[in-house]
């Protein structure tokens, strides 16, 4: 490695961090979640979540942590935005993830980086109790977690549905706008947000492609796109030119004209076949997530 390597190196770590081991994105490893939660035989009956079973609680957690791809939204709801940024805990810290978990669920509330989790009375009653919202019924943890944070953070599509009522997991009491999305990863985790795009127009990038590929080298890229479009059979259909889903850009690979995606669409893994120009034409916002890494002055 040469000298102006290494240079630029330090100089890509510099950049991003502050030097302030207080504002350092927390990473740990998966075997440390595992351990702790296997010192956990048992927890008690939590008074504020009346209908999540300790037991069933537990053991959905121990599956995230052990299997994080396998983490659904649930069918017909509103909350791909909150399964989407779990993947950054999920992957990066476990153990403070799972932590945070256990607290939310003995103490009814709880703080995850920089924001407090204090769910109303109505989120706790129904949590636990979701149906017909696929393998997410029998899932209570992620009910919990998808619901907490529907229910603390808001944005102007929550403007007129603020309060949960039965049934809200459907509607825009759950629903996330891209500007929230990126200020919930900010705030819960705490990792450096390099955002393009809008609710409204998408960034248009010229090389889609290489733009996507790059950012996969350095961190977590999350797409904010039209998924009617990404899986209509026809892309010649017309469909609404909205932005509805939030997944996770896992790998791409380029053969002539066509784009190989590999992404993560909540339950495992998915891929398709798009063109660049087909693509772009999708992607309405690109989130690149990196961490903040405390290097000592």
């Amino acid at each position: 490695m040469t000298l102006v390597t290494v240079f630029i190196l330090v100089v890509d770590v510099l950049a991003q961090g502050n030097g302030d081991a207080s504002d350092t994105t927390p990473i740990s490893l998966q075997r440390d979640a595992l351990s702790y939660l296997a010192k956990i035989e048992s927890l008690p009956q939590s008074p504020y979540w009346p209908n999540i079973k300790p037991q069933a609680f537990l053991e959905n957690l121990k599956m995230d942590v052990e299997a994080p791809l396998k983490m659904y939204e649930g069918s017909n709801t509103n909350f791909c935005s909150y399964a989407a940024l779990s993947f950054l805990p999920l992957h990066d810290d476990p153990l403070g993830f799972s932590k945070m978990m256990i607290a939310l669920y003995t103490d009814g509330k709880a703080v995850c980086g920089k924001a407090t989790l204090d769910p109303t009375s109505a989120v706790k009653q129904v949590a636990g109790t979701l149906k017909f919202k696929g393998i997410l019924d029998i899932h209570p943890a992620n009910q919990l977690w998808f619901l907490s944070l529907a229910d603390h953070f808001k944005g102007y599509l929550n403007f007129f549905n603020r309060h949960f009522d039965a049934g809200d997991e459907d509607k825009f009491w759950a629903a996330c706008n891209y500007a929230k999305f990126n200020r919930m990863i900010k705030q819960l985790f705490n990792y450096k947000v390099d955002a393009r795009g809008s609710d409204l127009i998408g960034p248009r990038i010229k090389d889609i492609y290489s733009y996507l590929n790059k950012r996969l080298q350095t961190g977590t890229t999350i797409l904010f796109l039209n998924n009617a479009s990404l899986h209509k059979k026809k892309h010649s259909t017309r469909r609404p030119a909205i932005p509805t889903h939030f997944l996770v850009l896992l790998g791409m690979e380029k053969v002539d004209d066509i784009i190989k995606i590999t992404y993560w669409d909540y339950g495992g893994r998915s891929l398709r076949e798009v063109t660049p120009k087909f693509l772009d034409k999708i992607i309405f916002g690109v989130s690149h997530c990196t961490k903040k890494i405390y290097v000592p002055q």
